[in-house]
C-alpha cells in the first residue's frame, strides 16, 4: 500500500508522516518513508521510482505537495494508492515555513496554497484544528482498516 500524505507547504506533512512512519513501525509493520525534499530534479518521477522499488510488504508513505493534478495521477498508477490530504490556513502555513530551517520563499508557499489542485482524498485531516498526535493516530487508524 501507498500512502500519499499530501498539502500545501508548512501544512504538518512531514510531522504527520514521520509521527505515522514511527507508529506504525511500533506495531510491527514495515514501513518506508519517502520525502519529496530529498530531490532536486524530476522530484516526482524519481519519487514514483524509489517506490515503485520498494518492498511490496511495506507501507510505503510518501511526503510532498502534490500540488499538481498530474503527479497525483502519476502516483494512482502505482497500484493501491491512498491519499491523505493535510490541509491549515495560509496564515498558518506561512508561519510554520517561517521556522523552518529548510523553508522556502513566502511566494513559493503562496503559489503552491493557489494552485494546489485537492486530490480526491480518503482522508483530510486540518492541522489547524487537530493536535500532531491525534492526526497521527487518526492517518494510522485509517491505513490498518485499508490493509484490512
Amino acid at each position: 500500500m501507498i500512502v500519499v500524505i499530501c498539502g500545501p507547504p508548512g501544512a504538518g506533512k512531514t510531522t504527520l508522516a514521520t509521527r505515522v512512519r514511527d507508529r506504525l513501525e511500533r506495531r510491527g509493520r514495515a514501513v518506508r518513508l519517502f520525502h519529496s525534499d530529498a530531490f532536486s530534479s524530476r522530484t516526482y518521477d524519481q519519487l514514483a521510482e524509489r517506490v515503485a522499488d520498494a518492498p511490496a510488504t511495506a507501507v510505503k508513505l510518501v511526503d510532498g505537495t502534490f500540488y499538481r493534478g498530474e503527479w497525483q495521477t502519476r502516483f494512482r498508477t502505482l497500484g493501491d494508492v491512498r491519499f491523505v490530504r493535510v490541509t491549515a490556513s495560509l496564515e498558518t502555513c506561512l508561519e510554520r515555513n517561517r521556522q523552518r530551517t529548510d523553508s522556502i520563499s513566502e511566494q513559493g508557499v503562496h503559489v503552491v496554497y493557489r494552485e494546489f489542485e485537492a486530490p480526491d482524498a480518503d482522508l483530510v485531516i486540518d492541522t489547524d484544528r487537530r493536535e500532531p498526535a491525534t492526526a497521527a493516530d487518526r492517518v494510522v487508524t485509517a491505513i490498518e482498516t485499508w490493509l484490512e
